[in-house]
């Protein structure tokens, strides 16, 4: 009975934890500082949380199937610079729409890329992504010359500082790519690809499962997320740098993982790493509101994240 109840309590706190966690630090933030919980820090929270986020759904997908993608980052700063130099205001080479395209596609094309060598070359995930780190992030430096490119077209910033009835444009665009993620892993054959390719890739192999080209899908919707949050971060900034979207990478594993995302691949879910990413803005925000260094910020990040992986192990040695 006790080996029965004590089983009961432990798929509770797997499936029903981490919100219960975010309900606790919302609730001792606000205590700490009541100016945390007022619309307008919410809105704020949310609207930082989105850049994030969005990679994370990305990268959700790329470690279910077992795989991780450090390139993101980097991408994000390649697709940024390359989009904001299309809609410069002084030299506008294309309309804005057709810009935002032309970077969608190329942040698309890195992860086919990445795709391609991790199931065509054999290699590594960690070091195909970690070569396309270092050299989009080159690309890219090479591409400005390390000079910031400004003065953007005034259409353009809409992407990342206008609204839809009263609700900023980037958490507008959150929640369209939260849905679309959610409905591509629990309503298509390419979720049930994902998820079966990590859970066991030789057996998904042994059944006919197209899993090269699954695993080419995944990398690919992780670099067109990079390029999405590279546009709206250089929309929202009137600017893009070289140096956009350094150690971001990081935080979209942190959301995933913390989320309950498996790095062992096969087990993850959209909406759980929605969640993981609202935990690591909500830290943020409630330490900056009091006052903590950014440097104990990243302790802390850090703690968090070997938590969430400790935690991972050892729910997966319990099954």
């Amino acid at each position: 009975m006790k080996n029965e109840a004590g089983s009961k309590i432990r798929n509770i706190i797997s499936k029903y934890g981490i919100y219960f966690a975010f309900l606790v630090m919302l609730l001792l933030f606000s205590l700490l500082n009541p100016k945390f919980l007022t619309m307008r820090n919410i809105i704020n929270i949310v609207r930082q949380v989105s850049f994030n986020s969005i990679l994370a759904m990305g990268m959700t997908m790329v470690i279910i199937t077992g795989g991780i993608d450090l390139s993101v980052g980097s991408v994000l700063a390649l697709t940024a610079v390359v989009t904001a130099s299309l809609v410069r205001a002084e030299s506008q080479l294309l309309p804005f729409p057709a810009a935002v395209l032309a970077g969608l596609f190329l942040g698309s094309f890195c992860g086919f890329i990445n795709g391609v060598i991790v199931t065509k070359g054999k290699l590594a995930p960690f070091i195909t992504t970690l070569v396309m780190m270092t050299v989009a992030r080159g690309a890219a430096q090479l591409f400005t010359k390390g000079r910031p490119i400004t003065g953007l077209v005034p259409g353009f910033a809409f992407i990342g500082s206008g609204s839809f009835f009263m609700i900023p444009a980037p958490i507008c665009i959150l929640v369209f790519i939260v849905f679309a993620s959610y409905f591509i892993l629990n309503n298509t054959r390419t979720g049930r690809y994902i998820y079966a390719v990590g859970g066991n890739e030789q057996a998904a192999k042994a059944s006919g499962l197209k899993v090269d080209r699954t695993k080419i899908f995944v990398y690919t919707f992780s670099g067109c997320m990079a390029a999405l949050v590279g546009i709206i971060l250089s929309a929202r900034l009137n600017s893009a740098a070289p140096v956009l979207g350094s150690g971001y990478e990081l935080d979209a594993i942190a959301a995933a993982v913390i989320g309950g995302t498996s790095m062992e691949g096969g087990r993850g879910r959209i909406n759980r790493s929605l969640i993981g990413g609202l935990i690591i803005g909500t830290i943020s925000n409630g330490l900056d509101i009091l006052n903590v260094s950014a440097y104990w910020q990243q302790i802390i990040k850090g703690l968090i994240i070997l938590v969430a992986v400790f935690v991972d192990k050892m729910s997966a040695e319990n099954r």
